[in-house]
């Protein structure tokens, strides 16, 4: 499991696998306006994605992430 945060967009990003190759994300479920699940041609989530991620993400994960992302 690897996570992204990326700032500009407030948007952070739990990746399922160490990788989702481009085209791979077959099929995504929006859970609201900020959660967003996206799955492989298999069904199996592989990555969830959290718009608006500063409002909803506690400050302690975003240095946390910023360790794994360096």
């Amino acid at each position: 499991m690897r996570l992204s945060f990326d700032k500009e967009v407030d948007a952070a990003y739990i990746y399922l696998k160490d990788r989702i190759g481009k085209g791979e994300v077959k099929s995504t479920i929006a859970l609201n306006d900020d959660i967003i699940l996206d799955f492989d041609e298999d069904k199996k989530l592989i990555g969830i994605e959290i718009l608006s991620a500063s409002k909803v993400v506690p400050p302690k994960v975003f240095s946390e992430i910023s360790k794994v992302s360096s």
